[in-house]
C-alpha cells in the first residue's frame, strides 16, 4: 500500500503546474456547427436569426451555471439595419447569376426592379474629374459599369481618388443614373448597413463578363427598419475577490441572409469565437476562479461595434473594476498561431501569455500587436479597460462570404488555445 501511495505521488508530481489540459473541441465542434447553420440564418436580422442565435447562447449559459446581473441575460437595445429578406435575382445578357458567388448587392441598396442598358468605364478614369462627368452624363437612366479589375495597379494616390470617386457615385442623389456595377477582380465580401443610399450598387466578380451590349435584369428587395437585439451576458462569482472582474467577450452577430436562398454562415467570424467564450464558461463554472467572469456575447458587431458601445455606455458594474478583459474573434483556425492587439500596451499581460505558450509548448506563434480599434474591446478600451482582442493566424482565408462554413473551418488549435487561456485567466492578476 505505502509503495503504491508513493508511486502516485511520483506520478501526481510529474503532471504540469497549472491548468490541466482539456479537451474542448468536441463542444466547439458542436456550437459552430449549430451557430453556422441554416437554421440561424447566418445570425443576422432577417427571420430572426439573431434573436434564435441569443436564444441557443442563453441555453448554454443555463447549462453552465452562469448567473444574470438582471432579471435577464439580454440587454435589449434598437438598431438600424437595412435587409434584403425577399427577392433577390440579377441577370445580365442571358446569364442569371448566382448571389454570393458571382455578385453581391452592396448592404446599402435600396429595392431595385427592371431592366436596364449599360454604359461602361474603366477604373481608371474615375481619376479624371472630367472623364468622370462625361461618363455620369452618358449613362443616364443606364446602369453605370466600372471595371476596376486593374484596381491593383493603382498607384497609392490613384487608389484614394477612385475611393473618393465611387464614394460620390454611390451616394450622390441627382446624378440620374440608375445604378452602378462595379466589376471587381477581388474577392467578394459582404457587410451590413444601416443607411440607405440612393440607387442600386452591384459588386460582380471577374468571372462575370459584361459588355455594353449587355442588357441588365433586375429584381431586389431590401427593407430599412428598426430592430431589437441584445447583448447576452452572465457570470461566474470569483471565489477570493468577487468584486473585481475578468471579462471574457465575443460577438455572436453575423451578416445574416441576402435573399431568400443566400445566407453568410460566419463559422470562423464569429461561431469560433462564441465557441471560445462558452468553453471557458463551462471550464470556469467547475473550476471557479479567483476574481468573478464575466461572459459577454455583443450583438451588432458587424454594424459598427453597436453591441459593445452599448454595454459601455450602461454597464452592468463599474468598468473600473475589470482587472482584464479578452475579445475573441476569428478563432477557428491557429496554423500560424494567433495575433495578440493591445500586446503592446500591456506588455506584462502579454508577457504571461507568450510564457504559458511557450511553457507548454502550445501554438506555434503569440505574436505581438499595437492597438487596434476593429473589434468589440475598443469601446472598453477607450474608456480605459485593459484589455487584448486575440485573433487566430493561418488556415482559410473565408472571410464576410458565403464560403466561411462550418465544415470547412479547421478548428486546428482550438484546444491549445482554449488551455492557453484558461491558464491565462487563472494566472492574470
Amino acid at each position: 500500500m505505502r509503495s503504491y501511495i508513493k508511486t502516485y505521488l511520483f506520478l501526481l508530481f510529474l503532471l504540469p503546474c497549472g491548468v490541466t489540459d482539456s479537451q474542448e473541441l468536441p463542444y466547439a465542434r458542436e456550437i459552430v456547427n449549430t451557430l453556422a447553420s441554416p437554421a440561424f440564418k447566418g445570425r443576422g436580422y432577417v427571420q430572426n436569426g439573431n434573436k434564435k442565435s441569443a436564444n441557443y447562447i442563453i441555453q448554454q449559459y443555463k447549462k453552465s451555471g452562469l448567473k444574470a446581473f438582471q432579471n435577464d441575460y439580454r440587454q435589449p437595445f434598437g438598431v438600424s439595419v437595412n435587409t434584403f429578406p425577399g427577392r433577390m435575382m440579377v441577370s445580365i445578357g442571358n446569364k442569371q447569376l448566382v448571389a454570393g458567388k458571382d455578385y453581391l448587392v452592396d448592404p446599402a441598396s435600396p429595392s431595385a426592379r427592371g431592366s436596364f442598358g449599360l454604359f461602361v468605364i474603366s477604373g481608371k478614369e474615375l481619376t479624371d474629374s472630367v472623364k468622370l462627368k462625361k461618363a455620369i452624363d452618358a449613362g443616364k437612366g443606364k446602369f453605370l459599369v466600372i471595371d476596376d479589375r486593374g484596381s491593383g495597379s493603382y498607384t497609392h494616390e490613384n487608389a484614394a481618388r477612385v475611393s473618393e470617386a465611387l464614394l460620390y457615385l454611390k451616394t450622390g442623389k441627382n446624378l440620374n443614373l440608375a445604378g452602378i456595377i462595379i466589376h471587381t477582380a477581388g474577392k467578394l465580401t459582404w457587410s451590413i448597413s444601416g443607411v440607405r443610399i440612393p440607387h442600386p450598387v452591384i459588386v460582380v466578380g471577374p468571372a462575370v463578363e459584361i459588355s455594353e451590349n449587355s442588357i441588365l435584369s433586375l429584381d431586389i428587395e431590401s427593407e430599412l427598419g428598426q430592430y431589437t437585439t441584445a447583448n447576452v451576458v452572465g457570470y461566474l462569482p470569483g471565489t477570493a475577490v468577487p468584486d473585481s472582474f475578468l471579462v471574457i467577450t465575443a460577438h455572436y452577430d453575423h451578416l445574416g441572409k441576402m435573399g431568400k436562398d443566400t445566407y453568410f454562415p460566419g463559422a470562423n467570424d464569429n461561431a469560433s469565437g462564441v465557441a471560445m467564450m462558452l468553453a471557458l464558461a463551462r471550464y470556469f463554472s467547475s473550476h471557479p476562479a479567483r476574481y468573478t467572469v464575466v461572459f459577454m456575447a455583443f450583438t451588432g458587431e458587424e454594424a459598427g461595434l453597436l453591441g459593445s458601445l452599448y454595454y459601455v455606455n450602461h454597464p452592468f458594474f463599474d468598468l473600473r473594476k475589470i482587472r482584464f478583459l479578452v475579445n475573441f474573434d476569428l478563432a477557428g483556425t491557429g496554423d500560424d498561431g494567433i495575433k495578440v492587439v493591445n500586446g503592446t500596451v500591456f506588455p506584462g499581460q502579454f508577457k504571461l501569455l507568450r510564457d504559458i505558450n511557450d511553457g507548454k509548448n502550445l501554438l506555434k506563434s503569440v505574436q505581438v500587436r499595437g492597438p487596434a480599434c476593429n473589434s468589440d474591446h475598443c469601446p472598453f478600451y477607450s474608456r480605459g479597460v485593459p484589455c487584448f482582442y486575440i485573433y487566430t493566424l493561418g488556415g482559410i482565408d473565408a472571410y464576410h462570404d458565403i464560403y466561411d462554413k462550418a465544415e470547412t473551418l479547421p478548428l486546428t488549435e482550438f484546444n491549445d488555445y482554449f488551455n492557453l487561456m484558461a491558464e491565462f485567466f487563472t494566472k492574470v492578476r
